[in-house]
């Protein structure tokens, strides 16, 4: 499930400017040092079953809980499902999982999200004829178990799939962001049980204007808001976009205004009573802030690799913090906003993971407590730290 486009081979020679932080401004570059945290190392236990190499894909923190998801993969390569709670970020323990198909029983599971203390999951493994990704959701009994949810093929894959990209909760249920064929679709749920596809909806598929698609979701002061992207019909350049929708069945859309010309919204949160998207944004990265009548531009920051790869893989709060890990075509990159996305500072990640093939990093928030998970391919690690000091 890479999120990554072919046109991530174009990274070849250019030099991360890992200590750059622009505003929209201005084009004055200011050199800031990398943050030095105390990252604390933690252990995730063997889940039951035959051994195997832990892949990490998503963290997430609700309700005095922290959950990791992932998967085993075994010296052949083939996986099967994994997730970890612990009430501390600190103590993790194996979660019971019970698939019902034959592809539930080879998920990665890649994204988590939480509400009234339970999670509910995505997860999928390629296969068929044509390889394509199976995937389906995941709910959380009482008792803690994970259990897949049974579901029409069509309803995540068939002819009109194109990928499902992110779950989210909120106060009104589930919302799952993702494209079809005729661009960007949402699938909603009041249980995590049964999901409803939207697809060809007004304003929020492609157009004349343009084809869309949908990365992220997450829910807002008053309804949901998405993070995506368009490409204008005739155009060769992506553009930044996002949506807003009181009941996640009307959408409206809204063009991010991007001083830099081309890019993509990749990642979005609430931070207090505001809205942050996070993504690509000419040859770097931007941040754009909600102020509930529309967007304007917040902080640039960092470069990429070379043209088109660059991505925010992760978006978490912590605090005032808002804290976001990127992917730049060489390796991965962490920085945090206290502001709200107006500026940001780069962080040092507790150990070097380069940017592509089998690797990820996520990161989740709560309290003044950031956990981040790492696979750089060979193996997966977890650590933590407070962020409570920085800034001060």
């Amino acid at each position: 499930m890479s999120r990554r486009r072919a046109v991530a081979l174009l990274a070849l020679v250019a030099v991360l400017l890992s200590g750059c932080v622009r505003s929209p401004d201005t084009d004055a570059d200011t050199d800031v040092r990398p943050l030095t945290l105390a990252w604390q190392p933690l252990t995730l236990p063997a889940p039951p079953g035959p051994p195997g190499r832990l892949l990490v894909r998503d963290v997430v923190a609700c309700a005095d809980r922290w959950y990791v998801v992932g998967a085993v993969a075994d010296a052949v390569g083939d996986t099967r499902p994994a997730a970890w709670s612990s009430p501390d970020g600190v103590t993790w323990a194996a979660l019971r999982m019970l698939p019902i198909s034959h592809y539930g029983r080879q998920h990665v599971l890649y994204s988590v999200a939480c509400r009234d203390g339970r999670i509910a999951l995505l997860g999928a493994k390629s296969g068929g004829a044509h390889g394509n990704p199976r995937t389906a959701t995941w709910r959380q009994s009482p008792d803690g178990a994970l259990t897949e949810v049974a579901a029409p093929f069509e309803l995540f894959g068939g002819p009109r799939a194109v990928n499902v990209a992110r779950i989210a909760a909120g106060p009104s249920g589930w919302l799952i962001a993702g494209s079809r064929r005729d661009g960007a679709a949402v699938w909603s749920s009041a249980d995590a049980d049964r999901f409803a596809l939207r697809e060809g909806a007004a304003e929020l598929a492609g157009d004349g204007r343009g084809r869309t698609s949908a990365h992220d979701a997450a829910a807002g002061p008053a309804g949901w808001f998405l993070a995506g992207s368009l490409l204008p019909t005739g155009g060769t350049s992506l553009l930044p976009v996002a949506w807003t929708s009181s009941d996640g069945v009307a959408w409206r859309r809204w063009m991010l205004p991007a001083v830099a010309g081309d890019g993509q919204a990749h990642r979005v949160a609430r931070v207090g009573s505001a809205v942050v998207v996070v993504g690509s944004r000419g040859d770097g990265f931007g941040a754009w802030r909600w102020d509930g009548a529309g967007w304007r531009e917040a902080g640039a920051f960092g470069a990429a690799a070379g043209p088109g790869v660059a991505w925010v893989d992760g978006l978490a709060v912590a605090g005032e913090q808002v804290v976001a890990v990127t992917g730049d075509g060489g390796g991965y990159g962490m920085w945090i906003s206290p502001d709200a996305g107006g500026s940001w500072r780069p962080v040092g990640l507790p150990a070097a993971v380069p940017d592509g093939g089998d690797s990820a990093v996520a990161v989740a928030g709560a309290g003044d407590r950031v956990v981040v998970v790492a696979d750089d391919g060979k193996s997966s690690r977890v650590w933590s730290t407070s962020v409570r000091d920085v800034g001060r």
